[in-house]
């Protein structure tokens, strides 16, 4: 029987030194070994940002989590943090991280107590920081007992705003009149290219005129063959600018069979080669006006028969 009460005595002696070593293996570290917080200054006001500093030396081979934003600051927000990486000194590694907070808490003391996390393989352990404190400071004085809280002033004049470009709907109505002028352009490219190529021709053949015109009258006014030959130089341009030919680098020959011998063309060119190469003027003043007047004429001529070509409705 003492035998047996040995052996329980034994058997209890054993599993009491087991869990104390379990319980030693996870207890909290002492002190000297807990993470630190300390705010960087004394006091604060509502609304403003102080920085947090917490810091952890611990053995190189622990791995240590530090709270993110998903921790829980209160009576403090958190704005944002800033990491430092780990260093190792003689055997100790010291980590280190920066909190930007701010309170909007009236409590005249605020402590602030943030966990540290140990891996140690499948188990977590919470390590609570050191606590620290900072002190509010009020900008009005505190109410005496007994008065009466003052009566707030209400202002309700609109302040004038200053007028933002709305940049979202301007773009957007921009790209949407993009794709209305693309569709139209697409829809109706044939007509609008018809239309353009009708605008550069009135705008030559006006051009046409007013050039002819001034010719005409420095040949009356000079009688100067030069100026006849410039006139019939500039109709021949024209028409090989409307009709897309080469008649210009054509002889008279040449151009009165191009043209199936139209007689107002052919009368024309043969009065103005007589006039120029023989290099003489009719008495007759009728001569030179009717070659001017030919030439005119028959340019309208083209001129009308391009634009029923490039507008069949109105021929």
């Amino acid at each position: 029987m003492g035998k047996r009460a040995a052996w329980v005595g034994q058997l209890l002696a054993g599993l009491l030194w087991l869990l104390g070593s379990t319980a030693y293996g996870q207890a909290v570290p002492r002190n000297d070994t807990l993470p630190r917080g300390r705010f960087v200054q004394p006091t604060v006001r509502v609304g403003q940002p102080i920085r947090y500093e917490l810091t952890y030396h611990h053995a190189p081979n622990l791995e240590v989590i530090f709270p993110d934003s998903t921790a829980d600051f209160a009576p403090f927000e958190l704005i944002r943090r800033s990491y430092q990486p780990t260093r190792t000194r003689q055997g100790r590694s010291l980590d280190r991280t920066v909190y930007l907070l701010r309170t909007f808490s009236l409590d005249p003391v605020q402590r602030l107590r943030l966990p540290v996390l140990v891996l140690r393989g499948r188990d977590t352990l919470t390590v609570p920081a050191l606590p620290d404190s900072v002190q509010l400071t009020r900008t009005a004085a505190p109410l005496q007992p007994g008065v009466p809280t003052p009566t707030l002033r209400a202002n309700v004049q609109p302040l004038p705003i200053e007028a933002r470009f709305n940049y979202p709907y301007w773009l957007a109505g921009f790209a949407v009149l993009a794709l209305v002028a693309g569709g139209l352009v697409l829809g109706f490219r044939k007509s609008l290219r018809r239309r353009y190529q009708r605008y550069r021709r009135r705008k030559n053949h006006a051009y046409f005129l007013t050039q002819y015109a001034r010719h005409i009258e420095r040949f009356e006014l000079s009688r100067s063959l030069t100026n006849m030959e410039r006139a019939i130089t500039l109709w021949k341009n024209y028409l090989s600018t409307l009709e897309n030919n080469s008649i210009n680098s054509l002889t008279t020959r040449e151009i009165v069979a191009h043209y199936h011998h139209d007689p107002r063309v052919a009368q024309a060119l043969h009065l103005a080669d007589r006039m120029i190469y023989g290099n003489q003027l009719m008495e007759e003043e009728t001569e030179s006006p009717l070659v001017f007047d030919l030439l005119r004429e028959f340019a309208e001529v083209r001129y009308q028969a391009d634009e029923r070509s490039l507008n069949p409705a109105r021929g």
